[in-house]
């Protein structure tokens, strides 16, 4: 009886670890700021809406681009027509059919003025697309059509390479009668009807969002986990805490700290790797004080030690950056400011020059506040350029942290910012994905507020060339003469770091850092 009782009770808890091996933890950095794939704008809702939604184009766990709502697609010989062809019995996750005509019906939606989506402009190519964005234009003179129900049609006002585009969530379908239902609300569990991997089922704020298999997806029987949870996790240490505990099996990323100790410790657990990234400090240019004098701006971006900040603060192989576009782009030679090359005694001796010519002095400093979202790395981060700040020129600075969602409004709103931590995420492999933002002076990613026709000018011309090697000349000199504005400050490019457990399986590196759940599997 005695064998007959512990064996039930091996049983159990072998049942047990099962069920807790079948939903995967994930770090997930902030609290996603929607899952109105439309209006997603940064990394955390990004990650998220990849297993809840899929879009025409979808892409494998290396990163490659792969058939997702359309299982082929062709482009007519001038470049100019995509015609994407659906797969057989698509289906919202509620069961209802998702046809073509409910997909142009979303991507209407999407540019929509009202959406406000902020990567729509990556859509610009899209005939008629920012004149209805700006409202100029109704909806239906989207170059964006069905002619059946399992035909997209995408006209273009020149050459671009469409399927890469739509792997951004801006390209997700998103479920009308949902919207018109229940308003902003229809994000909510119980109400938001996708179309992928995944659909949502809780989501508790600033804590966590569970999402479980879609039984309705076209390749569910390749889902190999039945549930996912994503953690809130903005403490970077916290969250290696967790990991080391047992409690998450992906983090979102992973603290400051000597590179050589965490190899040691972790092992082939930590995973590091190139990612088409870079950060940068903003300057609100719209506003006093560094709205009328570039020298100031440039004295502030020289007083910065990169090398120290890439070797010491951040310490994950990032390389010092004096450029926005990162490298890896193929075919692009990246730009940089003309003192890149002179070691940094020579720039603080440069800034210490500009800071005087602007005013400023000892007796007259500069006070000015560096605004960032709440995370450890960003505030050691701040602390290291507020240091170099005050020790090289005598600039005194007030670090500003917040939670991301304010933050984000008040950085895209120019009214309270000065300086504030900024970036890119790539996209799509392309230098035009890093430039975009600034071609429209009053745009929702242009959070310095530059407006230059003559940038503009480049811009319009790379977009207008016949030939990539022309194309990427011209986004040279774009990249070339908005850093030479000291609008940006540019401080690294990115690596990818993660510690991924062992029970993970399916998670590889790529030059984006996506990793849909969809791909991954967990072992005992």
């Amino acid at each position: 009886m005695t064998r007959i009782v512990a064996l039930l009770l091996c049983l159990c808890s072998i049942d047990a670890a099962a069920q807790v091996a079948a939903q995967l933890e994930r770090g997930n950095g902030p609290e996603p700021s929607t899952l109105d794939a439309h209006r997603c704008q940064e990394v955390a809702c990004g990650n998220v809406l990849r297993d809840l939604f899929e879009g025409l184009v979808s892409e494998d766990a290396a990163g490659r681009l792969i058939p997702g709502m359309a299982e082929h697609w062709q482009m007519s010989a001038d470049g100019r027509v995509w015609t994407f062809h659906l797969r057989e019995g698509l289906r919202w996750s509620n069961g209802e059919a998702l046809t073509a005509p409910a997909i142009v019906a979303s991507f209407r939606r999407a540019f929509a003025p009202e959406t406000a989506a902020p990567f729509a402009e990556q859509f610009d190519a899209v005939l008629n697309a920012n004149d209805v964005q700006s409202g100029k234009s109704p909806p239906a003179t989207l170059g964006i059509d069905a002619p059946d129900a399992r035909t997209i049609r995408i006209r273009t006002t020149r050459q671009v390479f469409l399927p890469a585009l739509l792997t951004l969530p801006i390209a997700f379908p998103v479920y009308l009668p949902a919207v018109a239902r229940h308003g902003n609300q229809h994000t909510r569990p119980g109400r938001l009807v996708s179309n992928g991997a995944y659909r949502l089922v809780a989501w508790t704020p600033q804590a966590n969002l569970t999402v479980e298999r879609n039984p309705r997806f076209h390749a569910v029987a390749d889902v190999r986990i039945p549930r996912v949870r994503f953690h809130v996790t903005e403490d970077a240490a916290a969250e290696l805490q967790r990991f080391v505990a047992g409690d998450l099996h992906i983090t979102e990323t992973v603290p400051p700290q000597p590179l050589p100790q965490l190899r040691e410790r972790f092992g082939e657990r930590l995973r590091i790797s190139p990612y088409i990234g870079a950060f940068w400090l903003g300057m609100n240019i719209a506003r006093p004080p560094l709205e009328d004098d570039p020298r100031l701006r440039e004295a502030l971006s020289l007083a910065v030690d990169r090398d120290t900040l890439t070797r010491y603060v951040t310490g994950f192989g990032e390389t010092p950056a004096y450029g926005i576009v990162p490298p890896g782009i193929p075919g692009y030679r990246a730009a940089k400011i003309h003192w890149a090359d002179w070691d940094q005694p020579q720039r603080e001796a440069r800034a210490k020059a500009l800071y005087r010519a602007a005013g400023y002095s000892e007796r007259n400093p500069l006070t000015i506040e560096l605004r960032y979202n709440t995370s450890t790395p960003h505030r050691r981060l701040s602390l290291a350029v507020a240091s170099m700040w005050r020790d090289t020129l005598g600039v005194r600075v007030r670090l500003r942290n917040e939670e991301w969602k304010v933050f984000v409004q008040n950085r895209r709103q120019r009214a309270i910012t000065q300086v504030f931590r900024g970036g890119w995420i790539g996209d799509v492999a392309d230098a035009r994905n890093f430039l975009g933002a600034f071609a429209t002076a009053d745009g929702v990613l242009n959070w310095p507020g530059y407006d230059d026709p003559r940038y503009r000018a480049l811009f319009a011309n790379a977009d207008a060339a016949h030939s990539e090697a022309a194309r990427n000349a011209w986004l040279h000199a774009a990249e070339t003469r908005l850093l030479h504005a000291h609008a940006l400050i540019p401080l690294y490019f990115y690596t990818s770091k993660h510690l991924v457990s062992p029970q993970v399986r399916g998670f590889e590196a790529n030059p984006l850092d996506r990793h849909p759940s969809r791909w991954l599997r967990l072992s005992q």
